[in-house]
């Protein structure tokens, strides 16, 4: 596919130049930013704004674009907002400059999700242009605290939905693409189609204790209980478990596997424990066979000749559908075995996706991701993070996060992370996949009234 031409590629570039940062505090944010944006859209996408209905819920936006005919087909998710940027300093460019070369679009965002914000209205304005219009309504659904666990945005987006009695057939979102390099022992690059998501949840450990002088410490301080206390939940792992989800996406995969691999699977009932045992030797599939144990934050004392009063530490859990946010807090009780330390959750807890498998949308996706990248494998996931879709996830028959963009290690070590960009040809690809999804969700092409109104 050959690149994004120069003027797609700066309506993008100038997106990422509004530093629409989300923080764990809502007042941080920088509503200028937001505001900047909102203008922006406004100004690239005439046809949009003058055609569909948006209603706004903070700096979440959801458009409503009518169909010709009853109901509801999509629900297309992206959004708006990004994450701070550690170290300036390591940017190739600075992160918020936008900046445009012969291959890259460069900058915060430029992955993680401003490209699927822009490139859905890209097409959707592109579709309008061309007299095209849904057979069933869509809906577009913008969030502005994605990365702030979404509930100002998605939550309150989706509960308007839900009051409405909209249901979807089909919920898009961020989340799978298609990997090369990555997939152990498959030749080919792979599309990654999540079609579930796990659970989230973080766990504070604390203990008190009498403090005083460290030179008269007593059998143990409060920060060793604490220390001994992250260590059994860290040598202590939820068990290893092979879901219907891991199944399927392995079964869908097995034509690209080497003939061992192959046969191994044939005999899946028996093999399982060996197969999950192989998933769970690498990171990057281990979460997809367990509930994953993460500690991250350890606080405690003030001075090294001074016994601690109080140590915490957090431990950030991943949850597994099959368990729960009650089962991750009794695992943690269970382990510990210390009445002294006190256990309980922190902050946003979600449980995993109530579905597991594809539903009846899924092989459009799937046949989309071939016609824009021909010669890939695909397959179902589990998305390992939190999106946006987790709030929607009973208002559509099918729920997919996947955007058809090709990323190798290094492109994907950039997202969160230094030198985030997406190049000029995955943002052809992007567009074009959105173009093509809203020509299936209209079926026979319906010309646009003659005064343009919706």
């Amino acid at each position: 596919m050959n690149p994004v031409d120069a003027a797609a590629a700066e309506r993008l570039a100038a997106a990422l130049r509004c530093a629409t940062v989300s923080t764990d505090e809502p007042a941080d944010g920088d509503a200028a930013a937001f505001d900047a944006l909102a203008a922006h859209l406004v100004r690239s996408f005439p046809r949009v704004h003058a055609e569909l209905e948006l209603r706004t819920f903070g700096h979440s936006r959801l458009y409503r674009w009518p169909g010709v005919e009853p109901g509801v087909s999509a629900i297309l998710l992206a959004h708006q907002d990004v994450v701070p940027v550690d170290d300036i300093d390591s940017w190739t460019h600075p992160p918020f400059a936008g900046v445009v070369d012969d291959e890259f679009v460069w900058g915060r965002g430029a992955i993680d999700d401003k490209s699927r914000l822009i490139a859905i209205l890209e097409a959707v304005e592109d579709a309008l242009a061309a007299g095209i219009r849904p057979r069933r309504t869509v809906y577009l659904a913008f969030g502005h605290d994605e990365e702030a666990f979404g509930g100002a945005g998605a939550g309150a987006m989706s509960e308007y939905l839900r009051a409405e009695g909209i249901r979807a057939d089909l919920l898009l979102d961020e989340g799978g693409v298609i990997t090369e390099g990555i997939a152990d022992g498959i030749g080919v690059p792979v599309a990654v189609i999540m079609v579930a998501e796990k659970g989230y949840a973080t766990v504070r450990l604390s203990v008190s204790a009498l403090g005083g002088h460290s030179s008269m410490p007593g059998a143990q301080t409060a920060v060793g209980r604490l220390a001994r206390a992250v260590a059994r939940i860290q040598d202590h792992p939820l068990p290893l478990r092979m879901t219907p989800l891991a199944s399927d996406m392995l079964i869908r995969l097995r034509a690209h596997m080497s003939p061992l691999r192959r046969r191994l699977l044939r005999f899946a009932d028996y093999a399982d424990p060996v197969v999950t045992r192989i998933l769970a030797a690498r990171p990057q599939t281990e979460s997809l066979v367990r509930t994953t144990t993460a500690p991250t934050v350890i606080r405690g004392g003030v001075k090294a000749n001074v016994l601690p009063q109080q140590a915490e530490a957090l431990v950030n859990f991943r949850i597994l559908p099959g368990d729960s946010v009650a089962d991750v807090v009794a695992h943690c009780r269970r382990v510990v075995r210390d009445p002294g330390i006190a256990v309980q959750t922190v902050g946003v807890c979600s449980e995993p996706s109530r579905r597991t498998g594809p539903g009846p949308a899924f092989e459009v996706i799937a046949r989309l991701a071939t016609e824009i990248v021909p010669g890939i494998a695909v397959t179902t996931g589990i998305v390992p993070g939190a999106t946006d879709a987790r709030y929607y996830d009973d208002l559509a028959g099918t729920r997919c996060n996947f955007a058809p963009i090709v990323l190798g290690a290094a492109e994907l070590a950039t997202i969160h992370g230094t030198d985030e960009r997406i190049s000029r040809v995955n943002y052809a690809r992007l567009i074009a996949f959105n173009r093509r999804l809203l020509e299936h969700l209209a079926h026979d092409a319906v010309p646009a009234p003659a005064t343009g109104a919706p």
